[in-house]
């Protein structure tokens, strides 16, 4: 497919160009011959377990070395889903992360939901685009599919989950889950699963509560009765929705994931990038992940959410700005025909991932803007080289 125009001039576009170079580098440094490390190899990253196969993380990757035209990515897309699919436990969940020497795999405190959705959506992405046959990682598809129709509610038809064992695993999001279900759907789709129309009609009921058509099935009524309950309607999806208590805070990457995965109607969809544009959480860099970061006072507010110091309000989950949902930020533009606003959005993506150097840095303070986390961080690259591919139009996006 051609290569669509885009509006930079000529500085802004050397730098996308190098931060493409510098992102195909970084990708190639952080594999080893069993797939994709998190992060790069620095005491630091040692330390916290960076330098392991992460399943959502390397799924990710995945989909950016798959379709690179770089031989050694292309191997280590493969290698990669095959190190996750060796630990994959015998009931079907695809771990946290496995060690790269196979010796080690967790699968987190309250389990690891998303780690297998990714997977399954990296395995279909290298199918379709990559140089494998068909029926690849068969036996490891089945399995997964059937640990997560094992967690399907049998009437809503999405997931159901702990509290802290998605991404954001030290965020109180718990019950149905904005991002795992955007993800859920992706994947039932993908691979043609039964009642996937009536995980898209529960997702927008649940999620989007504010609906004049109300269910007719009583439970769900009543979760959206709560789900309302002392709030108006802010045209975002909730973050997670759970008996009597829902999230208000505003999940940016689960919004941004519903558009991506075609769950958001084209008047949703631009009423998500309105109120995220409205919000400025891409100024200066895109993208700050929680509209309204939760205060200690909060009710939903956790003991573990201080520990350390992380996640206090607007760091780490609790309101960092992420680089690499800023790439899912740019697609859900592309994704829109925003395409001017996207390539804006992509220099300045560029522009953050350079800082220090080329650092790659994991995460930075919403407010501050100083620098946390791992530097080398490899979903920065990955996302950054799949936004840059949903503007230019390529087929290999997503």
């Amino acid at each position: 497919m051609p290569k669509k125009k885009h509006a930079l001039d000529a500085s802004a576009l050397t730098l996308v160009d190098t931060c493409c170079e510098a992102s195909l580098a970084l990708l190639e440094s952080n594999l080893t011959p069993h797939g994709i490390l998190a992060a790069s190899r620095t005491p630091a990253a040692v330390a916290r377990r960076y330098t392991r196969i992460f399943g959502r993380d390397a799924a990710i990757c995945v989909m950016a070395m798959c379709g690179s035209g770089v031989p050694a990515l292309e191997e280590g897309a493969v290698a990669s889903l095959d190190a996750l699919a060796a630990q994959q436990a015998p009931n079907g969940q695809i771990p946290k992360y496995v060690d790269p020497e196979g010796q080690d795999a967790d699968f987190w405190y309250l389990g690891c939901i998303d780690a297998t959705l990714w997977w399954l959506i990296a395995v279909d992405h290298v199918r379709r685009h990559g140089k494998v046959g068909p029926d690849r990682w068969a036996d490891g598809v089945q399995r997964g599919l059937t640990w997560l129709l094992a967690q399907e509610h049998q009437h809503f038809r999405l997931l159901q989950q702990n509290e802290a064992s998605d991404w954001a695993d030290i965020m109180p999001r718990s019950g149905y889950v904005l991002y795992t279900n955007a993800l859920w759907f992706d994947v039932k789709r993908r691979f043609a699963l039964t009642h996937v129309q009536e995980t898209h009609h529960h997702f927008n009921h649940l999620f989007n509560p504010f609906q004049s058509d109300l269910h007719e099935y009583h439970r769900a009524r009543l979760l959206q009765h709560y789900a309302r309950r002392g709030h108006s309607e802010s045209n975002l999806y909730l973050s997670f929705v759970n008996l009597a208590v829902a999230g208000h805070e505003g999940d940016v990457f689960g919004n941004l994931l519903a558009i991506q995965c075609g769950l958001a109607d084209e008047g949703m969809a631009h009423n998500i990038v309105n109120v995220i544009s409205a919000a400025h959480v891409s100024d200066p860099y895109p993208l700050r992940v929680v509209l309204h970061p939760l205060s200690e006072e909060h009710d939903q507010w956790r003991l573990y959410m201080g520990r350390h110091r992380q996640n206090l309000m607007y760091q780490y989950h609790n309101g960092g700005v992420w680089p690499f949902v800023g790439g899912f930020w740019v697609m859900a533009l592309a994704k829109l025909g925003q395409r001017e606003k996207g390539w804006a959005e992509l220099v300045k993506l560029a522009q953050a991932n350079a800082l220090d150097d080329w650092r790659f840095t994991e995460w930075f303070h919403g407010r501050t803007l100083e620098p946390n986390g791992m530097a080398g961080q490899s979903w920065n690259a990955a996302t950054f080289l799949l936004a840059r591919r949903a503007l230019q139009g390529q087929w290999t996006a997503w």
